[in-house]
């Protein structure tokens, strides 16, 4: 959940034409992995269901059988080496940004994540230089904006925001209760878990430097050990 979505009409039209396959499974890929953490780690088909629904998506977009088991493998023979990092800094044109990783070579990841900042214009700060900028919640991503009795209903059991009708902000010990709450209400969940939100997102100048920020997203989010990128910046086309 990096948080910038809503933009990815502008990004699609910039690369829509020269998209690669090894994006689409770099992609399904981290969808993978993510599946295997948010259940303990756990690689067993049988019991980790979310795991076999992704599996099932990237045999829908024609990913090879072989990379599939290679991911898997991968994660089994690194997983008693591997550890949580949160690193901070800023991006291009002040946007403060938190990237959170899990690794089993910290140096080897400070040293991808410096150089990516560096090549955007950014820097990578120390523990407690961005953190302060953000707050700890809950978000939950619909796959439909709400009507207005659902976006009553949720207000009702103590949602902290609605975003673009489409994604639910909770506390973060009110998480687990409300994705239950939407569950049974009917609605489909896209993703949900704990993010950072900026208090006061940095406003970009221009569709090019808001291109620039989000390649640098990408890039990030390309990386095997990067798990997210929250970044807080907004953007508002001039007329």
């Amino acid at each position: 959940m990096s948080g910038h979505s809503k933009w990815a009409n502008i990004k699609n039209r910039k690369g829509a034409q020269d998209k690669k396959r090894s994006e689409v499974f770099t992609r399904v890929s981290k969808n993978i992995m993510i599946a295997i953490r948010e259940n303990g780690g756990n690689t067993n088909l049988d019991s980790n269901f979310k795991l076999r629904a992704e599996i099932e998506k990237a045999k829908t977009v024609n990913m090879p059988k072989e990379n599939i088991e290679r991911l898997l493998r991968r994660f089994e023979e690194r997983k008693n080496n591997l550890a949580n990092y949160v690193f901070e800094g800023f991006g291009p044109f002040g946007v403060p940004m938190i990237i959170e990783a899990e690794t089993d070579n910290k140096n080897r990841i400070i040293g991808e994540i410096k150089l990516i900042f560096r090549n955007y214009g950014g820097n990578l700060g120390e523990s407690g230089s961005v953190s302060f900028l953000f707050d700890r919640v809950g978000e939950i991503e619909l796959e439909k904006e709400l009507g207005e009795s659902e976006e009553l209903e949720l207000i009702d059991i103590g949602v902290k925001d609605l975003v673009d009708n489409i994604n639910v902000v909770t506390e973060v010990t009110d998480l687990a209760r409300i994705k239950e709450k939407i569950e049974e209400m009917g609605l489909v969940i896209v993703s949900s878990g704990l993010v950072y939100k900026c208090q006061n997102p940095t406003m970009l100048g221009s569709e090019t430097e808001l291109e620039k920020l989000l390649d640098m997203i990408d890039e990030l989010e390309d990386n095997d050990d990067v798990i997210n990128v929250f970044s807080g910046f907004d953007y508002a086309k001039k007329i």
